[in-house]
């Protein structure tokens, strides 16, 4: 229990912010996070894999909105859900999981840049520029915000979310009784209460829905069908090697926190879980959904031992959705900006950087040209890429 809430609380912000830079509404996160959550939790093959918006989906998820419009979320998520579970049924997750380590390290380190410069519209509160490619409107909105003259309230919002963020687990640890209470959710507590204080002239999440309904709304008369098809393969491959890697990343924290040797996923009934999740969530107005690696991994280090935490964690989202929605409400977009460049920068660390190009000339070159690639031009690309290069590297290995 204290697992399942200790992750409600981490995923609330992040819910919220990865709905907003999808450009949904706030409410979609927390649907996509309560819906997802708890069907990937029932259904799925890990103990402690927590299912949700995540940083990577997003990014295949901005340049559809962006081409198609929000309305076609709700088709294209439902058919990717489909088509992981007969991932699932044909038996392809055993394949998915043995993707290489540094193919992985590389997509993480590239989808780590992106999430970054998604933030920069929230950061200066401008509207995003036009296009679909992350880098270019990135640029192009970036230079738009600084000819326009900076939003110094905004970009002072998300330099003290980041100081609260990375100064509270050091401040954390004298005071014990506070300790449980994760940086993210003290950062939103602190300077929303801040913005109303001060009475700050910010962009805020605005009013949530106080209900869950379920929302028919496939309504995809302008996709083409080719860009239909290709939007559907993409958040497939995307959710499917997620959800993968983040539950081999809690096999191993799980035997160094808990020192059990039966702690493996069942990564073919992981993929049929996280694909009922899916189209539960498009059916439900949400996001495609994934396994989250960041609270997946505060959901092993708080003490889960089974599902029942990530079930948990999607309960405690609904009674926010019930009983706090106005106070999520008065939130910072700024702040939720914050967070996210926060989780951003934890993932493309220095340490982490320079772990993976300290190992041998051939992984490190795989690392970065899936690095690259994934920025350049798309994840899904990004991976074969990775994929290819590593094939022919090791050819020439042996």
């Amino acid at each position: 229990m204290l697992a399942g809430v200790s992750v409600g609380v981490v995923a609330l912000p992040l819910a919220l912010g990865f709905a907003i830079t999808t450009g949904a509404p706030a409410s979609a996160g927390l649907v996509t996070a309560i819906i997802a959550g708890f069907m990937a939790a029932l259904f799925g093959g890990s103990n402690f894999q927590v299912t949700g918006p995540t940083g990577a989906m997003t990014v295949v998820l901005v340049p559809i909105v962006t081409n198609y419009g929000l309305n076609s979320l709700a088709i294209i998520g439902f058919g990717a859900g489909l088509l992981i579970i007969l991932m699932a049924l044909f038996r392809t997750g055993n394949l998915i999981d043995s993707v290489p380590i540094s193919v992985m390290e590389g997509f993480t380190l590239g989808i780590a840049v992106i999430i970054a410069l998604q933030q920069i519209p929230l950061i200066f509160e401008v509207d995003k520029a036009a296009g679909s490619h992350t880098l270019e409107v990135a640029l192009n909105t970036t230079q738009v915000a600084l000819s326009g003259g900076v939003n110094w309230v905004s970009l002072a919002l998300v330099v003290l979310t980041l100081l609260v963020k990375f100064t509270w687990p050091k401040m954390r640890i004298k005071l014990k009784y506070l300790s449980f209470i994760p940086a993210s959710i003290v950062a939103v507590v602190i300077l929303s209460l801040a913005s109303e204080l001060f009475d700050l002239t910010v962009n805020r999440i605005g009013e949530l829905p106080r209900t869950l309904e379920l929302k028919f709304n496939f309504n995809f008369s302008e996709v083409p069908i080719s860009g239909l098809i290709y939007a559907i393969i993409a958040v497939a491959l995307l959710g499917a090697i997620e959800s993968l890697l983040s539950a081999r990343v809690a096999d191993g924290m799980a035997r160094k926190e808990i020192d059990h040797n039966q702690m493996n996923h069942q990564p073919n009934k992981e993929l049929l879980g996280q694909g009922l999740a899916t189209m539960a969530s498009a059916l439900a107005g949400g996001l495609p959904a994934t396994g989250a690696i960041a609270r997946t991994g505060v959901n092993v280090r708080s003490g889960a031992r089974t599902r029942l935490a990530a079930i948990i964690h999607a309960g405690f989202l609904l009674l926010v959705v019930l009983f706090l929605a106005p106070l999520v409400a008065h939130i910072p977009t700024a702040v939720l900006a914050g967070v996210l460049l926060g989780t951003s920068l934890r993932i493309a660390s220095p340490r982490s950087i320079r772990e993976a190009l300290t190992t041998t000339k051939s992984e490190a070159f795989v690392y970065l040209i899936t690095a690259i690639s994934v920025i350049a031009i798309d994840l899904i690309w990004g991976i074969l890429i990775g994929m290819v290069a590593y094939k022919v590297l090791n050819k020439k290995i042996t």
